[in-house]
């Protein structure tokens, strides 16, 4: 696990820095996306996430979802062209969930991509992920996360 200024960074996931967000390779051709730790700190209490429905295509740089907190409203963009085929209901339901738990019941959709490897090879993981996050952080004059559940895979 890669920390930046607390900020938690799983080591098996894959990260676009620019829109904040990982993705999870399934190993079935699908992957599952999310807000970053960093992201959910960003945002504050998250009041709705609206997913955009399974079946509907996406492309790549384009909202797959939008999230609402008290002083935010904006989308999850896509890091994959592809189709949403599923959508998470616990975050429907409970949006806050995305604040406690970023990374293990806060996904928002699984989305087949239609070039997964391509679009993967895109994305930073690890060191280079937190090289760039480090970065975002400096540039937004961001500080600390406030801390989400442990990440358990």
């Amino acid at each position: 696990m890669t920390q930046v200024k607390s900020c938690l960074l799983p080591d098996d996931l894959f990260y676009n820095v620019e829109h904040n967000l990982w993705v999870r390779d399934l190993a079935d051709g699908t992957a599952e996306v999310g807000m970053t730790d960093i992201a959910q700190t960003m945002a504050g209490a998250i009041i709705h996430c609206t997913p955009k429905a399974a079946g509907k295509q996406v492309k790549k740089g384009k909202s797959l979802a939008t999230v609402e907190s008290g002083k935010w409203v904006g989308p999850v963009r896509s890091p994959f062209t592809g189709e949403i085929v599923a959508i998470n209901e616990a975050v429907q339901k409970d949006p806050p969930l995305l604040n406690r738990s970023p990374y293990k019941g806060g996904w928002i959709v699984r989305i087949r991509p239609e070039d997964m490897a391509a679009d993967l090879a895109e994305l930073l993981q690890g060191e280079k992920a937190a090289e760039g996050f480090s970065r975002y952080m400096e540039e937004k004059g961001l500080g600390e996360c406030i801390h989400c559940e442990g990440y358990e895979g």
